[in-house]
């Protein structure tokens, strides 16, 4: 099985190189006169035309590396095995994931994402140089009297033009939440969105240089009218104008300032998308279009399977409203669900917003809480202070829709021999994810080894201290903390003293009533989600191929084949991009509904067995009985044994982390910017080479 897995990885990583080799040789003189003539005679057949090369060297693969990282990801998956044995990690390792930059606006780069932006960089640099070598040396006039500065001119912008399609190739990886691509160079979603941030923003730039270029060009040429050009041979100015106006919305309400002051207006906005990516095919044309097609199918796939998922409503069990504004929600899940700690889950409530999705951390342990999972809500912006109010209405019944979960594909981060997580406020919540899984390894593997774990715990008022309370699972099985070598230090930095008032009593907990067509939490494509995957990526991809090549040879060939008459050149492109979604709605849909057919037995089952017992006393008091009061409950006597509290103060983080002692500790951190690039500054320095600061994401 390891050999396996280390096997298809090495194909995987072979593969992506010999893709990347190609982007690098594309602008090349050698390609363009040498191999161009060759490859277009022998791959351009009458099923695929001009598009015949680029969809062998440029979407299978990556079509391919999507199929395999399935398999290696199927086969990787292991739940409940015990770790009997630390492994040990290499200090090159350890290196590559340190911190070596800790700036704004680029936020914690690791050494290992460092060399890949040069890499990528370099390439960009090495194809704008070999564009500009090959067109200089071939300059093309377009107009009669022509200057040769102003042909250079337009050849200076139709080059950053295809600087900005190399960014578009890698685009929407990053935000393809259940990319089997990802987990391969150890990323998921959340923790490589800024990577999407990044190309966004250079993609837009180049674009941006792209389009002034040629209104420069035009207007300096008097050929202003080609602004308005929609061509039937060749690509079409006007899509091109409008899909830059679109990009430019989404550009200026994505830059942070916006982002962040008007929320909505940038989420309402990166919906354009859809139409950015039409006019976008239609100005680049169908052979440019397959260039950058693996990464807007494999997003398309993804896209529409958590359509699916979200069209279910979930079904709500309870929540818990804890006094310092944080709600607790516990879902009804597939027992079969397996996730990791620090996994999110997308949330949309559609009577407070039916567009609005909201990721939120998974505190619950998917092997403790095999019917249940938990996320904690933090009541912060207009959406989460709507939700906590429906919440303390006591309503009955809430309706919620799920995406996820997603997260890492294992947690490797529990392999250190220690670890100190450092957490602001609601940024514990993927600690408490952490937590209850090292109980349950300490419970139910004796030869699992422990690291010693150090929590640091940052909060404003003494209120928010109630979310220490859900550190520990509520479970039918004996806790037992003995195994568990944990340190708690909880830092209330408004509040001077503790107070006298006991929170613990405003805990209000809510048991919502369930309905027959409420489900279970459960993957798109089941608990096997990978095999699924990798079938709904073949096949679609393979009914593309067949379709396209369909119409091409019996539609479009018969209408060029004397060369009379010309297919109109966006009909191509829209041709493309129609046969894209119908694939992928029909490959997706026939496995998702097979899916849901096999599932409705198993959910029937579940909710007999997860009726909610009529509590004899009050609600709050029967799920948070007298055994998880922190005086006379035993784990939690040891829970509070463990922590330290400090009042009216700050954490001296340098200090604390440069005091633990071991040689292999692992930090986490969840919170503000400030904290999280004040931990990895001390992480990178020189004095602490026993810390290995994990850049996991928490925060979108």
């Amino acid at each position: 099985m390891g050999s396996s897995v280390v096997s298809i990885r090495t194909i995987c990583f072979a593969v992506f190189l010999g893709w990347l080799l190609v982007w690098a040789l594309i602008p090349t003189k050698v390609y363009k006169n040498t191999w161009t003539p060759k490859l277009n005679n022998k791959l351009n057949s009458t099923y695929f035309r001009e598009q015949g090369t680029n969809l062998l060297l440029f979407s299978f693969p990556v079509m391919l590396i999507a199929l395999l990282g399935c398999v290696y990801l199927h086969l990787q998956k292991k739940p409940n095995q015990p770790q009997s044995k630390r492994e040990t990690r290499s200090p090159r390792l350890f290196f590559s994931q340190r911190p070596v930059l800790v700036m704004a606006p680029l936020g914690i780069v690791t050494a290992m994402e460092l060399t890949f932006a040069v890499m990528f960089v370099a390439l960009l640099i090495w194809s704008l140089a070999n564009y500009l070598y090959v067109s200089f040396g071939h300059l093309h006039m377009h107009k009669a009297g022509e200057k040769v500065w102003q042909a250079k001119f337009r050849s200076v912008s139709l080059i950053l033009g295809y600087i900005g399609n190399t960014c578009w190739a890698f685009l929407f990886f990053p935000v393809t939440r259940g990319s089997s691509i990802l987990p391969l160079v150890g990323l998921t979603s959340e923790s490589s969105i800024k990577y999407h941030i990044w190309l966004g923003h250079l993609s837009n730039a180049l674009f941006a240089l792209h389009a002034v270029g040629f209104l420069i060009y035009w207007a300096m040429t008097n050929q202003m009218a080609e602004v308005l050009e929609w061509s039937e041979t060749y690509v079409s100015n006007v899509a091109g104008v409008i899909a830059i106006a679109i990009a430019t919305v989404i550009w200026v309400t994505s830059l942070p300032r916006f982002r962040r002051r008007m929320f909505e207006l940038f989420f309402y906005t990166h919906h354009l998308y859809i139409l950015y990516i039409i006019f976008y095919v239609l100005h680049v044309g169908p052979a440019y279009f397959c260039m950058i097609l693996p990464g807007i199918f494999l997003f398309a796939v993804d896209r529409y399977l958590r359509f699916l998922q979200s069209r279910n409503r979930a079904r709500l069990l309870s929540a818990c409203a804890l006094p310092c504004g944080v709600v607790e929600l516990n879902f009804s899940k597939s027992p079969g669900l397996y996730y990791n700690p620090t996994s999110i889950l997308f949330v949309n409530v559609p009577s407070i917003s039916k567009l609005q999705w909201h990721p939120f951390t998974v505190t619950s342990n998917c092997n403790m809480e095999q019917d249940k999972l938990s996320i904690l809500v933090k009541t912060e912006g207009s959406w989460t202070q709507k939700l906590y109010q429906q919440i303390s209405s006591s309503v009955d019944r809430l309706e919620v829709s799920v995406e996820g979960p997603y997260g890492p594909n294992s947690a490797h981060f529990l392999r250190h021999e220690s670890l100190v997580m450092v957490s602001g406020g609601s940024g514990i919540s993927p600690f408490i994810s952490i937590v209850r899984e090292l109980i349950f390894q300490s419970n139910n593997n004796p030869d699992y080894k422990i690291p010693n774990v150090h929590l640091i715990c940052v909060f404003k008022k003494s209120a928010d201290l109630s979310m220490l309370n859900i550190m520990l699972p509520v479970s039918d099985a004996p806790i037992v903390l003995s195994k568990l070598q944990m340190q708690i230090e909880a830092y209330v930095t408004r509040d001077s003293e503790q107070p006298k008032t006991d929170t613990q009593k405003e805990l209000q907990s809510i048991w919502f009533k369930s309905n027959p067509s409420d489900s279970p939490v459960s993957g798109a494509l089941g608990c096997n989600s990978w095999p699924w995957l990798a079938v709904v990526i073949a096949s679609s991809f393979v009914m593309f191929l067949l379709l396209l090549g369909i119409v091409t040879r019996f539609y479009i060939y018969p209408i060029e084949r004397n060369g009379t008459e010309v297919y109109h050149y966006s009909y191509k492109c829209l041709w493309d991009m129609f046969l894209v979604c119908v694939c992928v709605f029909l490959a997706s849909s026939a496995v998702f509904l097979w899916h849901k057919k096999q599932q409705n037995a198993i959910e029937v089952k579940q909710i007999q067995n997860m009726e909610v017992p009529t509590p004899k006393t009050s609600p709050a008091s029967w799920f948070y009985t007298a055994d998880r009061e922190l005086e006379e409950s035993l784990p939690n006597q040891c829970l509070v044994q463990a922590t330290k509290f400090h009042f009216g103060e700050r954490p001296n983080l340098n200090k604390i982390l440069l005091d633990v002692k071991g040689t292999d500790v692992g930090v986490l951190v969840c919170g503000p910017r400030k904290m999280r690039h004040e931990v990895a500054k001390i992480c990178s320095s020189g004095l602490a080479d026993h810390l290995h600061f994990e850049s996991i994401s928490f925060s979108w």
